[in-house]
């Protein structure tokens, strides 16, 4: 508001206008941001949060509140669109929220049925409510096909754009990926902001269920700021927030004046609702709005691998994805193995720190092969973090498996059969304890370790949910050095011993992997950037080893089949994501 001014209120119009310093300025409409964090079919209880939130604003004098895409079944559905038991469901809920948009203006996502009966038989949209009616319906028009996305198979494209007047104000209502069409080279054939632009509307909306990854909170800054730019509107970009299985939804919503300054940025991995005042020459209220930094042009995607980029975004994610994961899934009590090492090391702060130290267990399970200090780094963690834990020794179980084997095995040398042995014993164990005490096995494998096949099935590869499945070796590392920022959790020793599975004696992960630092930097080329063969090796990798580590990779796709779900926070992790096929040939 405005200072030192005299305020008039039209009761007709619904306007305020301010007088100060001879200046004369309307203000429009006081607008909600309500960024909430769903689960995915409950339509019920996310409709009660988003009447709680209309409430809310009613309370505090919005005029409109906007939520995000989907928000009345969650994103991402999936396969739940094809029920039309589900899509009932959604509908009455949309009915039940309806009844309190009397006063107040509600734009909220929601599946639509699509009348016409040609194409698919659903629409992704946004439906604007006011006076308890149903005043508008926009459809999205870009649907993402890549990645994790695939809103193709359930949806049909909108095929008219209109925008909705609402308190002398024409507004543009977009959903997600309708605004991220900005490039060079255009995915699409229609951009449906050029559509609505023929009909000169004063603000932008977009109703969005954007994902994390850790280059994407540049990303989204220079698409926001791109749109402000391109069409010399205002923006309003209301995101989810919340993680659905593997993916994360960082929240982190934004409202952008036309001239691209952040006028309002919203809490990160948390739900958080704020308010915004909307003046007559589209500008917002300076006195309720801090004016934030002009956004930033920023690259969509770094060149090179940089394991510490974000890794403080990275961990919140991390924590976030597993926190829901257990909440939304009714589960409360975690187990992993423990060894000593680095990855399981951080997998267990992570668990201690988003579940509670109480609530998650370690089992330490020493071999004949793991070194003395390896005990006694994995005890001293658990010690620092507060968690229970306990040994069991595999040294006999081992023993008796070999003893077992022997007439088949013979007097044949050792190799990975024995050292697989090991592994899929401490599976066994964990697996045991697990379903005894209603626990949930946490898989403490690295993405370096799943790119190049380096575990074990039915073993160390075991879990109900990876915790660093899309964390390289060095992003674990950094994420150590992160969570020793204010005092040593982490043991010194596991950060600086070399990294060894401990299933043969004196072994290193070396002896079987090139340099992390190698590998990981070759790694994201071949999987974040989809660079092939000849083009990594133009970037002066040798020639052999980019030959050596890209058939790993591919090798291997039939153990990345059988994994579980793993946290989603880069551009391109295993799983729905990236779709290899286990039979093919690519490389040499």
């Amino acid at each position: 508001m405005l200072r030192n001014e005299s305020i008039h209120f039209n009761e007709k119009t619904g306007t305020y206008t301010f007088f100060g310093s001879g200046i004369l300025l309307l203000l429009i409409m006081k607008i909600a941001v309500a960024q909430q964090n769903y689960l995915i079919g409950d339509c019920k209880n996310n409709a009660l949060k988003i009447i709680n939130a209309i409430r809310e604003g009613k309370k505090n004098g919005a005029s409109l509140i906007v939520f995000s895409e989907l928000c009345i079944c969650g994103y991402p559905p999936l396969d739940f669109l094809e029920f039309d038991d589900f899509i009932q469901t959604c509908y009455d809920a949309l009915e039940e929220i309806k009844l309190h948009a009397d006063t107040i203006g509600v734009l909220v996502g929601c599946p639509a049925k699509n009348e016409t009966k040609k194409g698919k038989g659903l629409f992704n949209a946004a439906f604007f409510l006011y006076e308890k009616e149903i005043k508008a319906v926009v459809h999205k028009t870009l649907l993402p096909n890549y990645d994790i996305f695939d809103e193709y198979r359930y949806f049909e494209p909108a095929f008219e754009w209109n925008i909705i007047p609402f308190m002398g104000k024409r507004l543009a209502v977009t959903i997600c990926e309708d605004i991220w069409d900005m490039g060079n080279a255009p995915l699409y054939r229609i951009n449906p902001m050029e559509k609505l632009l023929q009909q000169s509307p004063d603000l932008m909306i977009n109703l969005s269920a954007s994902p994390f990854d850790y280059t994407h909170p540049e990303d989204r800054k220079a698409i926001i700021k791109s749109n402000v730019e391109k069409y010399h509107l205002p923006i309003i970009y209301c995101n989810t927030v919340g993680s659905q299985t593997e993916i994360v939804f960082d929240g982190g919503s934004i409202v952008a004046d036309k001239e691209s300054n952040i006028r309002l940025e919203m809490k990160t991995f948390g739900e958080d609702m704020q308010y915004i005042q909307l003046l007559e020459d589209g500008t917002f209220d300076k006195d309720i709005i801090s004016t934030g930094d002009t956004l930033p042009q920023m690259p969509l995607d770094p060149e090179f691998f940089e394991p510490s980029l974000n890794i403080h975004l990275v961990y919140e994610a991390l924590i976030l994805g597993l926190r829901d994961y257990f909440k939304k899934m009714g589960f409360s009590k975690a187990i992993l193995g423990s060894s000593g090492g680095i990855d399981s090391a951080v997998a267990l702060a992570i668990a201690c720190d988003a579940l509670g130290a109480e609530n998650v267990h370690a089992l330490l399970m020493p071999s004949a092969f793991s070194s003395h200090h390896s005990v006694e780094d994995a005890t001293q963690l658990s010690v620092n973090l507060g968690n229970p834990y306990e040994v069991i020794s595999i040294e006999n179980i081992y023993k008796d498996f070999l003893q077992s084997l022997q007439p088949v095995f013979k007097d044949r040398p050792f190799n990975v059969a024995e050292e697989n042995i090991q592994s899929r014993s401490r599976g066994n164990l964990l697996m045991a304890i697990a379903n005894k005490f209603g626990y949930i096995l946490l898989n403490t494998s690295n993405k370096s370790e799943l790119a190049t096949g380096y575990g074990t099935l039915y073993g160390d590869m075991a879990g109900g949910i990876s915790i660093l499945g899309d964390c390289y070796k060095q992003q674990v590392y950094a994420l150590a050095h992160f969570i020793n920022r204010y005092k040593k959790i982490i043991p010194e020793n596991i950060l600086l011993k070399p990294p060894s599975a401990e299933l043969k004696p004196d072994q290193k992960d070396s002896d079987s992997l090139p340099d992390y630092a190698i590998l990981d930097a070759i790694l994201y080329q071949y999987i974040e950037r989809r660079m092939g063969p000849k083009e990594i090796k133009d970037l002066g990798f040798e020639s052999s080893l980019v030959d050596r580590i890209l058939k790993m990779v591919n090798t291997n796709e039939y153990k990345r089949k059988q994994f579980c779900p793993i946290i989603r926070i880069s551009s391109k992790a295993f799983g729905s994501g990236r779709r290899m096929p286990i039979v093919g040939k690519y490389l040499s």
